[in-house]
């Protein structure tokens, strides 16, 4: 992996397989944003738009300290996310504000915010894949699932071609293009964490399509946002990545 290097933030206090990460994203007002903008940062737009996303990967082999935890290793994870920078000393660093993240196992949840703050919540989760005949490597179709208020919801899309690299400078580029986590704390400041990982192949997509009680999950100032055509659909074929431990920035 070409992980980021850092003497400062030392050895990464995550590491974990993020794979096959499904991506569906949707213009939004910055107006409706600007309320959950974390401290120390702005919002990050592109081309003049402000995104939100709707995520849904495969997180793997995950490793806390250097050790697996039994039976937590290998999980679903959905969230929803969005873009945010911060000025710092050597530039422009490009980030991620996570409105929700959905995982299967309330201990993987519990954990998430006791270290991070962040808005982890446990629901039953799935996912179902379909493979190229031809290429059992090659996806065709992905739908990742999840169970809230006894309705099934999901995210799911349809490839086209062969994954490729991201074209320099493109809304794709953008979306996976940000190696920074920002959390807020419960006394208002904001921790600032790196993820390492190398630049990712993406498949274009068709028909992706989210099902979704968007009001009862995420709030009112997201259903008109989730309740649109997404700006791009694609899929990531992720790597492993690195996530280093978080350091207060105000």
């Amino acid at each position: 992996m070409q992980r980021i290097t850092n003497p400062k933030l030392g050895s990464p206090f995550l590491i974990a397989d993020w794979r096959y990460l499904a991506m569906l994203n949707y213009e939004i007002e910055p107006g409706t944003l600007m309320p959950l903008v974390l401290k120390g940062t702005e919002l990050d737009t592109h081309d003049g738009k402000t995104f939100v996303s709707m995520v849904g990967f495969l997180f793997l082999n995950t490793r806390v300290m250097g050790l697996a935890v039994p039976f937590h290793c290998d999980f679903e994870e959905i969230n929803l996310r969005f873009y945010v920078r911060r000025k710092a000393e050597n530039g422009w660093r490009r980030g991620v504000v996570f409105v929700k993240e959905i995982v299967p196992r309330t201990a993987i949840a519990l954990t998430a915010r006791w270290l991070y703050n962040e808005n982890y919540v446990a629901l039953p989760t799935g996912n179902v894949f379909v493979r190229s005949p031809a290429n059992g490597e090659n996806i065709e179709t992905v739908k990742y699932y999840w169970k809230f208020h006894d309705q099934t919801h999901s995210i799911e899309l349809a490839t086209r071609g062969e994954p490729s690299p991201f074209v320099e400078g493109s809304e794709e580029e953008f979306i996976v293009q940000h190696h920074w986590g920002y959390t807020s704390q419960k006394d208002g400041g904001t921790i600032e964490y790196q993820v390492g990982h190398p630049p990712w192949r993406i498949w274009q997509a068709q028909n992706g399509r989210l099902t979704c009680d968007v009001e009862k999950l995420y709030g009112q100032r997201f259903v008109g946002a989730l309740s649109a055509n997404p700006s791009s659909v694609f899929l990531a074929e992720g790597s492993e990545i690195a996530v280093y431990k978080g350091r207060r920035i105000v």
